[in-house]
């Protein structure tokens, strides 16, 4: 009898170790482990995207820079900025979404839902006019700063970035760099159906980007990071070590409202998948004879 009783004994042990592998190699480490993905947090004008797979771990944006009127090319920069205030509204515990709203001086409000996936962030805004008199608010700046995720300086990030010229990702400087400008060093690039007299008073290109895309390369050249917004104003190369796709607003009338979408991209190092995808978050980029 107790030789019996061992050997079930044993059998349960032998058994339980068996069911128990499957389970621990799910779990664990492996090749195929999912990438934790984004989170989201807000604080004094900063939006953090945090990520364990991102170079430094997080990527910042100023969010929002600023509210534009038009005619802004050639103008002090001071004459062009609509004062505005932001504040959050609500975020998720864990970390995934955030609601923000924007109080401009002319009284705009502009609300923000932003959401964070494995390997993107989706912006969903609504801009309202509800008072009685027009507004200028005619674009906005997200400026989103990208030296921890190149590894790179002021002088030495642009080799990392780059917009799609005839279709082909090309990388900074663009040929003709442009030089002269009210203020200076930066670029600018303007799709056609965009006022070049209503973008920002940095150096303006004459070539006219392929699509509202723009990004860089990571400091290990293993994931890009890029953006795009529609309506879009501007593609920008800015002055703190940043890169913009600046959205449109166009103005808005008394009672009027608008929807706006943008999105940030934060994946591994495949420029066709790249624009796959992109093309089909924003296929109005591709259609448009005017872009």
């Amino acid at each position: 009898m107790r030789s019996i009783l061992c050997h079930f004994a044993c059998f349960l042990i032998v058994g339980c170790s068996l069911v128990a592998v499957p389970g621990t190699a799910e779990t664990g480490s492996s090749a195929g482990e999912k990438e934790p993905g984004l989170r989201l947090a807000w604080e004094k004008n900063i939006l953090t995207i945090q990520g364990a797979h991102l170079p430094g771990k997080e990527l910042k944006v100023w969010y929002l820079e600023a509210y534009c009127r038009p005619g802004s090319t050639h103008r002090d920069w001071r004459e062009t900025v609509i004062g505005h205030r932001t504040e959050l509204v609500s975020a998720g515990r864990d970390g995934k979404f955030l609601k923000l709203r924007c109080t401009l001086n002319d009284g705009v409000i502009v609300d923000h839902e932003i959401r964070a996936y494995d390997d993107e962030v989706d912006f969903r805004l609504v801009a309202a006019n509800p008072t009685n008199e027009p507004s200028l608010a005619h674009w906005a700046q997200p400026c989103i700063r990208v030296g921890t995720f190149t590894g790179r300086t002021q002088t030495t990030y642009l080799e990392k970035s780059f917009i799609f010229l005839d279709g082909e990702l090309t990388r900074m400087p663009t040929p003709d760099w442009a030089t002269e400008a009210r203020y200076v060093p930066g670029q600018v690039w303007c799709p056609k159906r965009v006022d070049r007299d209503d973008v920002n008073p940095r150096p303006l290109s004459k070539l006219v980007p392929s699509n509202g895309l723009i990004g860089c390369f990571s400091v290990d050249q293993k994931m890009i990071m890029a953006t795009a917004w529609e309506p879009y104003q501007e593609l920008f190369q800015g002055v703190i070590v940043c890169l913009h796709s600046d959205f449109r607003i166009g103005g808005l009338k008394p009672g009027e409202s608008k929807k706006i979408r943008g999105k940030i991209y934060l994946v591994k190092t495949d420029v066709a998948a790249l624009l796959r995808r992109y093309k089909k978050d924003f296929p109005e980029h591709f259609r448009r004879a005017d872009r």
